[in-house]
């Protein structure tokens, strides 16, 4: 089934949203919100199946679903942990710099902290207060889970995915630096994320969700042109098992934690680095890797961050080329 919140107050007002995300049905005379729905998930996920199914075989009352409408489906989040999934990803930023990567990163994988208290809604303009600070967009898988116990199996942390969807984590390069510099971690360089319309169950994606992976198509515009056809089921070092049950190591992890997959990226079929798309490549799922790109082979970085009037669409397909998840589309204010 795919689950909404349109917006409504702080916490949203949980919708089930027919297969085409054509149409919703209101879902408060199950359960109010999405968070509520994830803190006793086996008291109501079978009457919201119920739901969706009545309404994808239109027998109960509906209404047009339509994207502006949505709030990120989580509107707040108890707990947002994003990953670097993608190893090469890590690999070329860190080739670019000329930075030695340590072995380690292959088999631990790294992870940060992010803001939750807020997410951007997946068309809100991206709030941009200096075009110095570097703003970059990235487009990332994420799950939400039930809850994980404190030292779970990677098996028991897959187990426990009650979701999937798509993110725009915005990154502020230029502040980055610095951060890392003292040896505390991200916070300023990490505003707020905005995730796709619609999450999905991992039932409902069927073949496409296998082994903690999704393996869809990453799609990212730019500007209206292709920047990134990335897929995401490919060359990701980390299954969401692995990194949930590596947030899990020390803490138990509460209902409605948000995990990402961090930037999807591919490497080119030759083992290099990725091609843009209109080279015939995969293209990227950030500008920090291409500009990496153009620094290894040029020396030099020549595409640049995010301006004001930028547009980024993020979006994964299904075989017929509709969205899965909806789409994240967002301007720079």
């Amino acid at each position: 089934m795919k689950l909404a919140s349109l917006k409504h107050g702080r916490d949203g007002r949980l919708v089930v949203v027919s297969s085409d995300l054509a149409w919703y049905a209101d879902a408060s005379g199950v359960v109010p919100t999405l968070q509520a729905a994830l803190d006793d998930w086996d008291r109501y996920a079978g009457d919201l199946r119920n739901l969706a199914t009545d309404l994808d075989h239109d027998v109960i009352p509906k209404e047009r679903f339509h994207e502006r409408d949505a709030a990120s489906p989580l509107p707040r989040a108890y707990q947002w942990a994003d990953g670097s999934a993608y190893v090469n990803h890590v690999a070329l930023v860190r080739q670019a710099r000329g930075a030695e990567m340590p072995e380690t990163f292959w088999h631990d994988p790294l992870m940060y902290q992010g803001g939750s208290d807020g997410f951007l809604s997946p068309r809100d303009p991206i709030p941009l207060g200096d075009a110095a600070w570097g703003c970059d967009f990235e487009a990332e898988v994420v799950v939400v889970t039930g809850d994980v116990a404190m030292g779970a199996s990677r098996e028991e942390a897959l187990a426990a995915v009650r979701l999937v969807g798509l993110t725009n984590d915005v990154s502020l390069r230029g502040l980055i630096p610095g951060e890392l510099a003292k040896g505390f971690g991200f916070f300023q360089s990490k505003p707020a994320s905005a995730f796709s319309p619609v999450f999905v169950t991992p039932d409902a994606l069927g073949d496409w969700w296998q082994n903690g992976k999704l393996h869809r198509r990453m799609c990212v515009d730019l500007n209206g042109k292709p920047f990134g056809r990335a897929q995401a089921g490919e060359d990701m070092t980390f299954d969401f098992g692995t990194l949930i049950a590596h947030a899990a190591k020390t803490r138990a992890l509460g209902a409605g934690t948000i995990i990402g997959s961090g930037t999807v990226s591919n490497r080119d079929a030759d083992g290099g680095p990725g091609k843009p798309v209109a080279d015939g490549g995969v293209g990227y799922s950030c500008l920090a890797e291409i500009r990496t790109v153009e620094t290894i082979r040029g020396g030099k970085a020549e595409t640049p961050f995010l301006q004001s009037g930028d547009t980024v669409r993020i979006w994964a397909e299904d075989d017929r080329h509709h969205p899965i998840f909806g789409v994240i589309e967002q301007t720079v204010a």
